[in-house]
């Protein structure tokens, strides 16, 4: 993709993330993202076929980068100039949430929180998946690997939420830190560590 074209994208994306502030998903039309962008209507359907194709890439934009992040240890984003990166998959993610890049906080809280977090949630159970592949499961082999998945991935978005809602008080090392007091017990039981 040529410069020109991920200026336009950019500038699609940002007028989708401005209407979906104010107004619900449901009520957007392409009109007016093509007027809040100002592009061409040709110009918006050489990028995206459909507003929910247009939902998806903003999703995998935000959601994506932030994962793939996570799964590139070397990739700190400025975060650690002044100290180690943190050794927790789940304290360095909320991190970058913290960051709010593409005005990501401002999403999940909005009228259409539940459309991002269903994208987030998919998005980390692909993120804590490759975190646990490959360990011996010494434990549970009556629960299977993917519910137990669900059930950290599912903890973790209602966690985000439940600090949204506070006005995100707790840093997000504190907030690390009562995610896997929780959490922690449970691995230890399926895994029989209390690596993360």
């Amino acid at each position: 993709m040529d410069r020109r074209q991920q200026k336009t994208r950019a500038a699609i994306f940002k007028a989708f993330g401005d209407l979906l502030e104010k107004k619900s998903y449901s009520r957007i039309t392409v009109q007016e993202i093509i007027d809040a962008a100002n592009i061409g209507r040709t110009t918006f359907y050489a990028h995206f076929e459909t507003k929910d194709n247009l939902l998806e890439a903003l999703c995998r934009e935000l959601f994506g980068h932030i994962i793939d992040s996570m799964a590139d240890y070397t990739h700190t984003h400025g975060l650690y100039s002044e100290g180690p990166a943190p050794r927790s998959v789940f304290c360095h993610l909320l991190q970058h949430l913290q960051e709010n890049d593409g005005n990501i906080l401002g999403l999940l809280s909005g009228e259409n929180s539940e459309l991002f977090m269903r994208y987030f949630k998919n998005n980390l159970d692909e993120l804590i998946r490759m975190q646990f592949a490959g360990r011996n499961r010494p434990g549970r082999a009556d629960v299977p690997q993917a519910f137990l998945l669900n059930h950290i991935s599912g903890s973790f978005v209602e966690m985000v939420l439940w600090w949204i809602r506070g006005k995100r008080k707790e840093t997000p090392e504190e907030l690390d830190r009562y995610f896997r007091a929780v959490i922690e017990p449970i691995l230890q039981g399926f895994y029989g560590d209390k690596k993360q």
